[in-house]
């Protein structure tokens, strides 16, 4: 089978406080930019090097003590979380860009300690502070670009209000959300977020769930329905009864949901850590031969050397390829929750884009799960007779035929004598006439004529539809026959489907002709029949040897197969998000989801692939020039340009994901 993430569910954090290490990161790179901003200054203004472009000269006694002790304050103090990060990724035993970075700024600064207490020689002091100060602001701003991206999340979890209205008895007391218990009533006025996930207890009303069903038009909320915290209330008072609290309530489930889909990493990301670890181990390399070729082949001063060499080690730091898929996975997964679609699996991103079939649920995916009253043979009171024997009924049939009268607004008069017939149907008196509402074989049980319309009923049945013989003592009136309809969007969504080049499946435990009528009807390229639960993942299986699979199913029923895909996709899953046998959960139970999951995961990918050339390409490039290649033809990088175009490159591959918030 498929090897999987075995996700875990970890502790969940507060929904308010979502974001706040990304944000604490950002404002200390800040402060620390600063900080090494206003001492460069002074060390520019006191070094010769600076003094003789600007023409001017003025010292001091102790100077270059001065310039020690500022260097060293902006190395060790604004410089320390480059230090910090370096040990941490020796620790992990990888080389990353923290190790490049400190290796720059160490190897700059105890050259020029030696020139200030041991030999003489021009320092790099004014280097290695412009150095250390750009490399802060790259970072400042890097990390100003990943919060933007990931600030949506953090959205969505500000969406529960921070007090609710408790009922009391008779007061009603203004409390903290985070206080409330399951069992509590809360009063919800119109224009209020509702706090927390409940049932309505009293009151109508209209919902707007946009932020977290991804559903853009209102929804109506009559008593006994859900409601879900966050969601705002629109026109009406309502008292809600809270059924779930803390981790367990919607928002706080999918915010977990693609948090752990976010930490999930799929085989470009893997990649991108291979190239990026490898980048450095070449970068360290190509500094040393640098710096060797400068001295011994090239006859250069030390000081050009390792100018040349601390280059190539700023610039070959290999952090936009660390970005290059996080950030689009951030992105992507956050852009998909806010539209009902939570991945909880980044590995299917990717492997949605080579699906060869999307295989279909039949009752309650491509259907609506609900049977309806397609036709009518017959007069008037064919559907009053109907109704009335079937109101004592509980068969989901008879629901269908009550719902239509409902519609209708047939009057349904009073049965007596109710008696059902198991497998066959139902019988009564109406209005003092016996009925008998039921299937062909109730028919034959009874002996009634059914004269012409037996044809009729098999024209219908092979429609794909549920035929009810109505049947007066002994004498068939009136036939109904009943559907379980096609969702609208079903149609659409197989439509999409096949222009992006998948072929669309169905599996069904209904019989050939229903199923058979489905398929001629949505345009399916295949159709499995009266196929058991346990065989669903054979069906899945044979298919899987023309390519990828991925399954839609309700997430219960469907679990083994769900789980034998390649992707699984539970669908319809409400506020019922932790679906553990799908890689993907969608909220709303609407197939179009699925092909717009795919149209994402392949605009994902497609800034997964631009990041990473971007990424390489630029490092392809810019190592060269920083050894010194283009110093002939009178072109040489110094360390502050390349830690500009460094961070530079980082930023262009975070502003490339941004783009991907863009994508309708």
């Amino acid at each position: 089978m498929h090897e999987r993430m075995n996700h875990g569910r970890p502790e969940m954090q507060d929904a308010h406080s979502f974001n706040e290490h990304e944000g604490h990161h950002s404002l200390d790179f800040k402060r620390r930019f600063f900080i090494a901003l206003i001492l460069t200054i002074p060390v520019l203004l006191l070094s010769p090097s600076v003094q003789g472009w600007l023409g001017i000269s003025f010292s001091f006694f102790g100077d270059n003590y001065v310039l020690f002790g500022l260097a060293s304050i902006i190395v060790i103090y604004t410089g320390l979380p480059f230090f910090k990060g370096a040990l941490k990724e020796l620790k992990h035993k990888s080389l990353g860009m923290m190790v490049l970075v400190s290796l720059a700024v160490l190897a700059g600064y105890f050259y020029s300690f030696g020139t200030t207490f041991f030999f003489t020689a021009p320092d790099f002091y004014w280097e290695i502070s412009t150095l250390v100060t750009f490399l802060l602001f790259g970072h400042w701003m890097e990390m100003r670009s990943v919060e933007g991206a990931s600030g949506a999340l953090g959205e969505l979890a500000k969406l529960i209000p921070k007090k609710a209205n408790l009922i009391r008895g008779k007061e009603i007391l203004e409390v903290n959300t985070d206080e409330l218990k399951i069992g509590d009533i809360v009063l919800v006025k119109p224009g209020e977020k509702i706090p927390v996930d409940g049932i309505v207890i009293e009151g109508l009303t209209s919902v707007n769930e946009s932020m977290i069903t991804g559903e853009s038009k209102p929804v109506n909320k009559l008593k006994n329905d859900k409601v879900i915290g966050g969601s705002i209330n629109f026109n009406g008072s309502i008292k809600v009864k809270v059924s779930k609290t803390g981790k367990d309530t919607t928002l706080n489930q999918i915010i977990e949901l693609v948090k752990q889909a976010q930490t999930s990493k799929p085989k470009t990301q893997r990649l991108a850590d291979k190239a990026a670890n490898y980048l450095t181990i070449a970068a360290i390399s190509m500094g040393i031969l640098t710096f060797l070729f400068w001295t011994l082949w090239a006859n250069q001063t030390v000081l050009f050397a390792l100018t040349l060499t601390i280059t190539v080690f700023v610039i070959a730091c290999p952090h936009a390829l660390g970005l290059a898929i996080p950030v689009v996975t951030s992105i992507s997964t956050t852009l998909a929750a806010k539209n009902g679609m939570l991945i909880r699996d980044m590995a299917a991103v990717e492997t949605a884009e080579h699906l060869k079939y999307v295989i279909f649920d039949k009752t309650g995916t491509l259907t609506k799960g609900v049977f309806e009253v397609t036709d009518i043979i017959g007069d008037k009171k064919i559907l009053s007779y109907a109704a009335s024997v079937e109101s004592h009924s509980e068969h989901i049939i008879g629901k269908g035929i009550i719902e239509k009268a409902k519609s209708e607004k047939v009057i349904v008069p009073q049965v007596k004598s109710f008696k059902a017939i198991p497998g066959k149907g139902v019988q009564g008196i109406v209005n003092g006439k016996q009925i008998y509402i039921g299937n062909y074989a109730l028919v034959e049980q009874v002996k009634i004529k059914n004269n012409e319309m037996k044809k009729k009923a098999e024209e219908l049945a092979s429609q794909g539809k549920t035929v009810v013989y109505v049947a007066e003592k002994s004498k068939v009136i009136g036939l109904i026959a009943l559907s379980d309809i096609i969702r609208d969007e079903s149609k659409e969504a197989i439509k999409l489907l096949k222009e992006l080049g998948i072929k669309t499946a169905m599996l069904t435990g209904d019989n050939k002709q229903s199923a058979e009528y489905v398929a001629k009807q949505l345009n399916l390229d295949v159709y499995f029949a009266e196929v058991l639960p346990e065989d669903k993942v054979k069906k899945i299986m044979e298919l899987q040897k023309e390519g990828k699979v991925a399954m839609v199913g309700d997430g219960i029923n469907d679990a083994p197969a769900l789980t034998q895909a390649d992707i699984g996709i539970a669908i319809g899953a409400g506020t019922e998000v932790a679906v553990q046998s799908a890689e993907v959960v969608l909220v709303k139970n609407n197939p179009l989801e699925v092909a717009k999951l795919i149209k994402l995961s392949k605009e994902t990918k497609k800034k997964m692939r631009q990041n990473l050339w971007w990424a390489a390409g630029y490092n392809i490039i810019a190592i060269p020039v920083a050894a010194g290649v283009l110093y002939p033809v009178g072109i040489m990088l110094r360390p502050e340009w390349g830690a500009l175009l460094m961070a530079g490159s980082s930023i262009i591959v975070v502003t490339n994901a941004l783009m991907l918030r863009k994508f309708k």
